[in-house]
């Protein structure tokens, strides 16, 4: 299934498979989410995605429910 991937505040939007991992969903699109640990424990990839619900980009992938998905990424000037 292709999802409609949506980053702002770029506005840049890119098809992504059900279950791809975000950051690479994310680097296809030419755009760079900060990492620290690739565990989800430092929060520097810290996301959110539509409803305003934060997530760790690095442990997360593309729902398999949705068509679309927009995603704000954070700028932290910490990292």
């Amino acid at each position: 299934m292709t999802v409609q991937v949506r980053f702002l505040p770029d506005d840049v939007t890119i098809d992504a498979k059900a279950g791809e991992p975000l950051l690479q969903v994310a680097d296809r699109a030419g755009l760079k989410i900060p990492t620290g640990c690739l565990m989800g424990s430092c929060h520097a990839c810290e996301v959110e995605i539509e409803g305003g619900d934060a997530i760790c980009a690095c442990i997360s992938s593309v729902p398999t429910n949705c068509q679309t998905l927009t995603i704000n990424l954070f700028v932290d000037p910490t990292w």
